[in-house]
This record gives C-alpha cells, structure tokens and sequence, in this order.
C-alpha cells in the first residue's frame, strides 16, 4: 500500500464496521489528534489528524469504500493520474482550524467537542477552500483489451482555471476585495431579543453570495467566476484484468476547487464489449471448441485459441464425450492487483458430418458392425 497504514487499522474499526462505528471512531480520534489538542506535540498531531481524516473521507463515502476494499489505497485510482488521494480536504494555520471542506457538517460536529469552534474560532467553511466537484464517465472496451490492459485517450467537459486571471475572477491587475457588510466571514450575524433572552442567528452575506469577497472589475475572459469550460482529453491507463463495470478513479480531474481548494476526481466506469467467442467469469475464460467425432473417438492433439491471439496444444484423451470440459491453468484475466492469473476453461462439442461420401458411410457402416451395432438403413441415417 506505498507505505500506507490499513485505513480501518487507522481508525481502529473492523471491516464490516458500520456508517455510524466509522463516525464514532472518526470523532474520537479527530477530537484525540487535533492539533489545537495537542500543543506541545502539534507537528506529530497533524501527521496523524491527517491520516484520520483521508481514512474517514475514504470508508465513509460507498463508493470509494468498495474501491478501497478491491484494490487498496494505490490500486486504479492511481492509474493515469498518480497514486493516492487527497482524502478529505482540511486547512490547518498557527491561528487555528479554518474548516473541513468536503466533509460537509463535520466542522460543526467538531465545534461541539471544543466549545463554538476549534483555536476559539467559529467554523469558516463558507469562506475556507472548497474541494471541486467530481466528475463521472464511462468508457467502452473490448475483450482482449480488457484482458491485456490499455491506454485510452477521453474527452470530458470540465471547468477549468481561467490563464487569464489565474482563477481569481477580477480583471488582470486587480484583485477582488474584501466585503465591506460581513468583512470578510461570508455571514452576517443577527441578534434577535426573545422571550428566552437574546438568540443570535448567522446567514450567507447577500452582497458577496457568501464568499467574503467582491469583485468590482471581473475578468473579461471568465466574466468574474474564474473558471472556463473547456473540452479536456485525458489519457487513463486500463490495467489488464479489469472487470465489466468496475470503476478507475483519476485524482485532481475533475472540477477545479475554490478559494484554493483541491480539484475534484473524475471517476470512469468501464464497460466490456461482449464477445463472440469467449465469456467470463471473475477471472476466469470459457469457451466452446468444436472437435470431430474422429478426434473424440480417438484422442487427439488441439491447438486452443488464447484470449491474447496466442494458441496452446492441449491432447484430449480417446472417448471423449461432447461438452466435457478442460481447464488450462493460469491462460484467465489477470487480478487487477496482479498476485494471481485465472484459468482458461474449454468445453468441447462434438461436430457429427452432415454428408459423407460413399466410401466415408461404408466405413462407418463396417465400424457399426465391430461394434454389434444396427447399421443404419435408410440412406440418409444418423450420419445423413
């Protein structure tokens, strides 16, 4: 795992933990290693508040849990966009938390544990860097293309960082300024008096939508929103033995974040083309060969078309019956991972002659004979 501890040993859960087991265990350990918490060892503390959170970020979410519990923490997620992730994005200063990004409600839930906020702070995730959206895609491949493993090349549409004001959205030679309502929080509080005494409430600065910036001459190329949509082509690197519907994760390919944030991960679904010959199963290859009624009587020699356009001789014995089957170790799909290789499985089916000559049915019926065996009659028999 590139030198990754087991994301369920960092949280200390079993394999089969539950949604809320991973909660519980991510909030005690959160709370345990938040540098805030440990002022004297807050080097060590980020290390390991870190590796917590990338490993909440990952089990908590379905559908990089099953990646993660396929392939591990380097598996196809690193193909064609570096190995690893950014887990989930959180901000650390000497002057405290600045907020959990894509974790949603989580800064909340931390702010009850250190009383309104870590470092004395309320949580700024209206103002913190905001992780970019994912992206979802398909692709289709062949067979032989999933057995041997491929690069691709695809086209998605995407936001991407305007060069032209390097995603800040204000005009070149300026830059946007601080909101003069909320100063800079993105909300506005409000006090109101009630009957149970004051109650203050806070809601999204309407003059910046929240942001806790203004800009007062936007970029002419991005009109002010710092991204453009553009067609991106993205190369992606299909390991050999992927199955139908399997998932390749590309980190950092997908929409750009904001306000400094990481940018989101464009997950790819692949899709296998049926074949005409060969199916599958997990990692192992079926498929019929025809033989003669020769051949299975007597045993013979075959050459068995391989998945990878090689041919392997394989010798059936003498009296081999229709559909019996043969299995060629270690000819399937390789495992994704690569520690082992599927079997090729083969079943024969036996061809009977549809017309034969004179000669060829005065054999067969001499043969019948040595075998106490009623010769066929008419003139169109078993073998007609």
């Amino acid at each position: 795992m590139a030198g990754k501890r087991d994301y369920y040993e960092v949280l200390g859960v079993e394999k089969n933990a539950t949604d809320d087991e991973l909660k519980k265990a991510y909030r005690k350990l959160a709370k345990k290693y938040h540098p805030d918490a440990n002022p004297d060892n807050k080097k060590e503390a980020e290390a390991k508040f870190k590796e917590v959170n990338e490993a909440y970020e990952t089990l908590s979410n379905p559908e990089k849990r099953r990646m993660y519990d396929q392939f591990g923490p380097d598996g196809p997620q690193g193909f064609g966009g570096g190995a690893g992730g950014q887990g989930g994005y959180y901000s650390y200063s000497s002057s405290g938390f600045d907020g959990f990004g894509d974790f949603g409600d989580l800064g909340d839930i931390f702010s009850s544990f250190f009383g309104g906020g870590f470092g004395g702070r309320t949580s700024s995730r209206h103002t913190g860097p905001i992780k970019g959206a994912d992206l979802k895609t398909s692709i289709d491949i062949t067979f032989e293309e999933a057995y041997l493993g491929v690069e691709k090349e695809i086209s998605i549409s995407r936001n991407e960082t305007c060069n032209h004001c390097h995603g800040s959205g204000a005009r070149p030679g300026t830059s946007p300024e601080t909101c003069t309502v909320c100063r800079g929080t993105g909300v506005v509080k409000q006090v109101q008096t009630t009957i149970l005494g004051q109650m203050q409430t806070q809601r999204p600065c309407s003059n910046c939508h929240g942001t806790g910036k203004v800009i007062k001459e936007p970029c002419e190329e991005c009109k002010g929103k710092g991204t453009i949509r553009k067609q991106a082509r993205i190369k992606v690197k299909i390991p050999a033995g992927i199955d139908d519907e399997q998932t390749i994760v590309l980190r950092k390919e997908g929409e750009p974040g904001e306000r400094g944030g990481p940018q989101g991960d464009l997950y790819i679904i692949v899709r296998i083309k049926r074949h005409s010959i060969y199916t599958r199963k997990g990692d192992k290859v079926f498929c019929d060969i025809p033989i003669t009624f020769t051949q299975a009587t007597l045993g013979a020699e075959l050459e068995i078309p391989m998945v990878d356009g090689t041919k392997e001789k394989y010798r059936i014995p003498e009296g081999t019956q229709t559909g019996t089957k043969f299995t060629i170790k270690n000819k399937g799909f390789k495992s994704v991972n690569g520690n082992y290789q599927g079997d090729f499985v083969f079943t024969v089916q036996v061809q009977v002659p549809k017309r034969l000559s004179k000669e060829q049915r005065d054999l067969l019926v001499e043969l019948a004979k040595t075998m106490n065996e009623q010769p066929p009659v008419k003139k169109r028999g078993i073998f007609g």
